[in-house]
């Protein structure tokens, strides 16, 4: 909890970041269900299986629709692009999920910006950030993050330990 300056209380151990994923994924998907049917799951196509799968299997499952939002050559997230699918379909979307900090390039998503976007039409966000952890400053507290996943075997813990950082 220190760490990712979270409440200990926001803390749930896990088997590891791809449990992790689909707890804060299926969950919030299914949350939102229960209120008013939102399908729509919004991600990118950059992210790291663990990410997308449960994604895909709420879509094959559910009847999830999975929206990617293109990122640039540099592999960044197409940020306009976004607001401007937030904008237009704001009010079907179930949640966002994107990774801090992408495994292979290493390129850093503006977490405060998408959680900025999203919250503009009340969009939970859950952010996989296994690859965040321990290189770069993580506050669960200040991201405004719904959920968050990390992973011990990334910062010399033991393969096997995960946790999900919920709000």
């Amino acid at each position: 909890a220190k760490a990712v300056d979270a409440n200990r209380s926001e803390i749930v151990f896990l088997s590891g970041g791809t449990e992790a994923n689909n707890h804060a994924i299926k969950g919030i998907y299914w949350k939102r269900q229960q209120d008013r049917p939102r399908k729509l799951i919004v991600s990118a196509a950059t992210e790291h299986h663990a990410l997308l799968d449960p994604i895909e299997w709420l879509s094959r499952h559910e009847g999830a629709e999975i929206a990617q939002v293109p990122v640039g050559l540099n592999g960044e997230l197409d940020l306009a692009a976004l607001a401007s699918l937030v904008q237009a379909r704001g009010e079907e979307i179930a949640l966002v999920s994107l990774m801090w900090v992408n495994n292979e390039t290493g390129v850093i998503t503006d977490i405060g910006k998408v959680v900025e976007i999203a919250s503009a039409v009340d969009i939970p966000v859950h952010s996989d950030a296994i690859a965040a952890l321990g290189h770069i400053p993580l506050s669960f507290k200040g991201s405004g993050l719904t959920a968050m996943s990390i992973s011990a075997h990334k910062v010399g813990g033991p393969i096997g330990i995960g946790a999900l950082v919920v709000s």
